[in-house]
Parts: C-alpha cells; structure tokens; sequence
C-alpha cells in the first residue's frame, strides 16, 4: 500500500536537496524553462521563484513543473499557478546571494520580479525500490506491483 505522507514528505527533502525544476506555463507548453525553486518548510503548500518582468514566465497563470532528484531517486511533476508575489517580507526571506548572483541589481531592481506558485494536484515517484526490489530485477522478476507502492497521486 502507498504510505503518500512518506512520498510527500521524501519529495520536500529531495526538492530541498536539488531545488531544480523545470517550469512551464499550462497554456504555452513552449515556455518551459529550467527554474530554481525558493523553499520555505513552514509553507508546504507553495513555492517562489524570482525571475525578470520581461521572462516569458511573467504572466503567471496555471503552471506545471517537473522534477528528477539527484540521483534520479525521486520524480515527480506537480501544478500550481503562478501569480507575483508582492511581499516584501517573503522577498527578504527568500533572497540570498546565490540569488542576488543572478540578479546583480538586487532586491529593487525595477525588473527584479518574484513569483508564488500555489500548489495543487502532484504525482511522486520514489524510484528507489530497495535492496530486495533491485534484486529482483537482476534475476528478471516482475517488480510492477512492488513499484505502485512508490508512487502516489496527492495535492500538495
């Protein structure tokens, strides 16, 4: 049986790990782009992006993202919408030099721009089967069922 709060919670550590996704809009497919994703472990339910009033992200809207983490031992793609974060409390919590790195004009910039994505709907893949599942594989046998266990459908 699927234990989802472990996946979830395996999904937060591994995005914290390798905060690396790649974003794109649902209405332009065309505008994915890889994206740093800025954490805040008391607000699991949305994430923040900085990024320029002229990227093609800009508009916001409805937005999926896609994730591999290192090592590939975890998966997954989630939705949200993307809308400009206003706040000047989160703009400080969140800015940090490896952001000011890529926005040399810092935190007032007049093209500095920051986004929340609110989350909704996620699929998690835990591809890390185990010791006894990767041995089953070697010797040819059918893990299909063994990996469902990995793998969770959940709002996030």
């Amino acid at each position: 049986m699927t234990d989802t709060k472990e996946l979830k919670h395996d999904f937060w550590k591994s995005l914290d790990s390798s905060p690396f996704v790649f974003l794109q809009l649902d209405a332009a497919p065309e505008t994915a782009v890889p994206m740093t994703a800025q954490l805040d472990k008391d607000a699991n339910s949305a994430i923040w992006f900085f990024t320029t009033k002229d990227h093609v992200l800009a508009n916001g809207g409805p937005a999926t993202a896609t994730f591999a983490g290192k090592g590939h031992e975890m998966f997954a793609r989630f939705s949200g919408v993307l809308t400009e974060e206003t706040s000047k409390e989160r703009l400080d919590k969140q800015w940090s030099t490896i952001v000011e790195a890529w926005f040399p004009g810092g935190k007032d910039d007049p093209n500095l721009l920051m986004l929340r994505m609110d989350l909704g709907q996620a699929e998690i893949w835990n591809s890390d089967l185990g010791f006894v599942d990767n041995a089953k594989m070697l010797f040819g046998f059918d893990v299909r069922e063994d990996a469902k266990e990995e793998h969770t459908e959940t709002t996030l």
